[in-house]
């Protein structure tokens, strides 16, 4: 059975760390440098929460399969991070469900805005950002990740 959880346990950090780099390298060709920035940064965050965070875990039948992430950036301003399904859960409203809880949280905790920053490749990503009401703000070409990459920051007013 499929559950979307709040709290994090033993093999969570793993799990998703290695989610983003294989799904990264097959759809994207993304090298091993980037499941090392996902694994710093997540590893920080999932240490210690503070108020005003939460991540969403998709997991089913003891399977991590997913996530997304409300991160303060600063006391007004929220960080939309590590958005990802596995491609077998893909297309049936989780992504939708879980940017709108996200979403909702960071209204609730007070934020007058949230960002992300993402990749052009990922194009499914952005229509659902886009239809949220996120606004393309900057974007620059980078050599990252074993590639030449888009670089694209998207923000949005609560």
């Amino acid at each position: 059975m499929m559950v979307i959880r709040n709290d994090i346990r033993p093999g969570d950090l793993g799990s998703l760390v290695r989610l983003h780099g294989v799904i990264y390298r097959d759809e994207y060709g993304f090298d091993h440098v980037f499941e090392s920035y996902v694994g710093e940064y997540m590893s920080r965050t999932f240490r210690e929460l503070r108020e005003g965070e939460r991540v969403w875990i998709v997991e089913d039948g003891g399977e991590v399969l997913g996530c997304i992430a409300i991160v303060r950036h600063t006391d007004d301003q929220a960080q939309l991070r590590w958005f990802l399904l596995h491609p077998k859960v893909r297309g049936k409203g989780i992504g939708r469900s879980l940017l709108d809880a996200a979403l909702d949280f960071a209204r609730v905790s007070g934020y007058s805005s949230v960002f992300l920053l993402t990749e052009s490749v990922l194009e499914v990503a952005a229509s659902l950002y886009q239809k949220a009401g996120f606004e393309l703000t900057w974007e620059r070409r980078e050599r990252k990740w074993g590639s030449g990459l888009i670089r694209q920051r998207y923000d949005l007013m609560l």
